[in-house]
């Protein structure tokens, strides 16, 4: 085969051979790769005794050869925390296993500094088995102590900063859940010869709700009541609802006729959000008046789940109230109106919609109002506490289902204690 001094491309054309490959290369002697390469090296006796030892890593020690081999041992190289663990573990380890590498060390450098350096070594032994020294290869690690050093600043800020982060959410949930109780009544007022209840339940601690509910007197023998839910969440939510209580109890001291009240409150809303940040709120609003053992329920809603009725006997139904519209989306919209009766141990409930739309199963399929009406009907009638109970109940049992805050308002009258057998002979 004919060769030539140039090489050839597949086309023919002939291109120059690269310089610097083809200048001869300048040959290095075995002692000269020895005593200059990029890393220490250096051989003991068994006990230790430096026999040998290369320039570079003289330099790095700043010492003279004649002051090292054979008057210092490898420990004496090594800062005293360096030592103590060469004594400890890495000589141990190595005369147990016959090699170590890539241990961690600090070595008395020049000038007094600390060099970290990673050590390698292994013992050599004779035709018999026999040890005879210890070659040892140390490599500057100051480039990769640094980026470690870097590397720990850098995880300490980032969990300083996660802590932070941790502390300022917890106050602002704190802030939230002090703003959220204010949104509410701190307690129910105590109304003779009535009976009440109320829960709240919060779905995130991070976001503030808009359900609200209230409940306080209007004069002898009548008392007010409402329930609803602002859309959306956060402050503005949060302003919005402090709104609307404020308005239905200004305007039920005014004037409490139910489908009044919740005409004023669509005014207010209606007027002061008709920029591009349209706000309204769903809601009912009734009145209590107790008419000797009964107490007579006048109410209407604003586009609200209907409430629901648990009668003495064990039966459950809702007091319909079609055809409200949702308050404050515009100027007149009409309010549907119901009246009913709560005799002995009847309860009335009033709910937001975070209990009907909580997901349930592994469908994930709407919790829905037939089936809270099943809930209720299933259960014996025990006033509106013991029914607050078993819906709070039924809340923790729907766990991640339920993402939307629930509050829970119930009224009844007391069920007539059983006559004693004294009462019935008289």
């Amino acid at each position: 085969m004919h060769r030539t001094d140039q090489a050839s491309e597949p086309d023919g054309e002939r291109v120059a051979p690269d310089t610097a490959l083809a200048a001869p290369l300048p040959e290095d002697s075995a002692e000269e790769l020895y005593e200059q390469a990029p890393c220490g090296y250096l051989s003991t006796l068994m006990d230790g005794t430096i026999a040998k030892i290369n320039a570079t890593l003289l330099d790095w020690l700043g010492l003279e050869r004649h002051a090292v081999v054979g008057r210092m041992r490898f420990a004496d190289l090594l800062t005293v925390g360096g030592k103590l663990y060469h004594e400890t573990h890495f000589a141990p380890l190595l005369q147990m296993k016959g090699e170590i590498s890539g241990i961690a060390l600090d070595i008395k450098a020049a000038a007094g500094r600390r060099m970290p350096v990673l050590v390698t070594s292994k013992v050599k032994t004779g035709e018999g088995g026999e040890p005879l020294l210890i070659r040892t290869t140390v490599f500057d690690a100051g480039d990769r102590r640094a980026y470690e050093a870097e590397l720990l600043r850098a995880r300490q800020a980032a969990e300083e900063a996660r802590r932070q982060a941790e502390a300022d959410r917890r106050r602002l949930q704190e802030a939230f859940a002090v703003l959220q109780q204010s949104l509410l009544p701190a307690e129910l007022p105590t109304i003779p010869g009535l009976e009440a209840a109320s829960h709240y339940h919060t779905a995130s601690p991070d976001l503030l709700g808009g359900d609200f509910y209230d409940l306080f007197p209007l004069d002898a023998g009548r008392w007010a009541f409402f329930l609803g839910d602002v859309c959306g969440k956060g402050p503005q939510a949060a302003a919005v609802t402090s709104l609307t209580r404020y308005t239905l109890r200004a305007a039920a001291l005014h004037d409490a006729d139910p489908v009044t009240v919740l005409t004023t409150l669509n005014t207010v809303l209606h007027d002061r959000y008709t920029g591009g940040d349209p706000r309204y709120c769903t809601a009912i609003f009734g009145v209590l008046e107790q008419d000797g053992g009964r107490v007579r329920v006048d109410l209407a809603s604003g586009g609200h789940p209907s409430a629901l009725i648990q009668r003495a006997d064990g039966t459950a139904d809702y007091l319909p109230t079609p055809g409200g519209l949702l308050i404050g989306v515009l100027p007149r919209a009409p309010f549907a109106a119901a009246r009913a009766w709560l005799r002995p141990g009847d309860t009335l409930l009033l709910y937001t919609d975070g209990l009907t739309e909580a997901r349930t199963g592994p469908l994930r399929q709407l919790y829905g109002e037939d089936a809270l009406r099943a809930f209720i009907t299933g259960r014996p009638p025990a006033g509106p506490r013991g029914l607050i109970a078993a819906l709070t109940g039924l809340l923790a049992s729907f766990g991640e289902g339920l993402d939307d805050d629930t509050a829970l308002l119930a009224l009844g009258v007391p069920a007539a204690l059983p006559a004693t057998a004294s009462e019935t002979l008289t």
